[in-house]
């Protein structure tokens, strides 16, 4: 496993995204915490999580939950695994999602998180989703008020534009360390903000990071499309003999020294797959042609 700047941290340069075990479709509970121990044992220091990864208007925190019992019955060491969860965002009954971002709620959010991860202080926090109807700086305040009464140790912001992220960079100075917006081959409309987190010594943490490529194919009615998507990241993983998701990952590694992908996975064979692109060195011909291929979604 190679390893990557988070912070203060030095993390596994792939992530876990908890997210699947919690939502629609999600493994049952033995599957759910065998595919978090299979993270653990490939390598893997960063999960992540939020409060709102539920079934809709049922089990809030249920994803938060999940996780602290899996590192609490794994059996290796787990001190060097850094937990990130997000608050800001809600799924009531109706299956949709909510967001609020009102320094109150927040704060009430990260205590409830705290309790539920079973730690003393959260050790990276995120705003989940900006908050329309509130002013920005007002819940980018919570988070630095959070920080400054030990509850969390460092903060992110996530789906937040380039502006957004030089706001929330001069109200939490260098305790702001992620940012965590969609990012793939599919969906590349996060440049500015990739780049911007380089410049800032700032972690970028796509989520969805496949963009669809686990659901491509070369074969069957769906060829046409994989062609015109993905063909070429199918292809490159025949000749390395591994799967076109590791490839993807690969790739978004090659972007930039600050990316740390966050897949999602829901058994541990995908998890240890995911794993394995942090040893897989794609070369500058390889990338080139990847970075030709992409027809942009989003």
């Amino acid at each position: 496993m190679r390893y990557r700047t988070l912070g203060p941290h030095r993390v596994s340069a792939i992530g876990l995204g908890a997210m699947p075990l919690s939502l629609e479709g999600r493994p049952d509970e033995r599957r759910a915490l065998a595919t978090v121990h299979a993270a653990l044992e490939a390598g893997v220091t960063l999960l992540d999580t939020a409060d709102s990864y539920h079934l809709p208007g049922a089990e809030p925190g249920h994803n938060e939950l999940l996780v602290a019992r899996a590192l609490a019955t794994y059996g290796g060491d787990t001190d060097d695994v850094l937990v990130a969860t997000k608050g800001g965002r809600g799924r009531p009954a109706d299956g949709g999602w909510t967001v609020n971002g009102d320094p109150r709620h927040l704060k009430a959010a990260a205590e409830a998180s705290l309790r539920r991860l079973g730690v003393e202080a959260i050790g990276l926090y995120q705003l989940h989703k900006p908050d329309p109807a509130v002013p920005f700086e007002e819940s980018v305040g919570a988070l630095r008020e959070l920080l400054d009464e030990g509850k969390i140790r460092l903060a992110g912001v996530s789906n937040a534009d380039a502006d957004r992220i030089r706001t929330a960079h001069r109200i939490l100075g260098d305790r702001l360390v992620s940012v965590q917006n969609q990012y793939s081959p599919a969906v590349r409309d996060g440049e500015a903000e990739l780049r911007l987190c380089a410049e800032l010594g700032l972690a970028f943490l796509p989520w969805s990071p496949l963009g669809g490529i686990a659901r491509s194919s070369l074969d069957g009615p769906s060829r046409t499309e994989g062609e015109a998507r993905f063909g070429a990241f199918h292809e490159v993983a025949a000749a390395h003999g591994v799967s076109p998701q590791r490839v993807c990952l690969a790739w978004l590694l090659a972007r930039s020294p600050a990316v740390i992908p966050i897949p999602g996975a829901s058994r541990p064979e995908s998890v240890r797959d995911s794993a394995g692109a942090a040893d897989l060195v794609l070369g500058a011909q390889e990338l080139a042609r990847l970075n030709r291929s992409i027809v942009p979604v989003g």
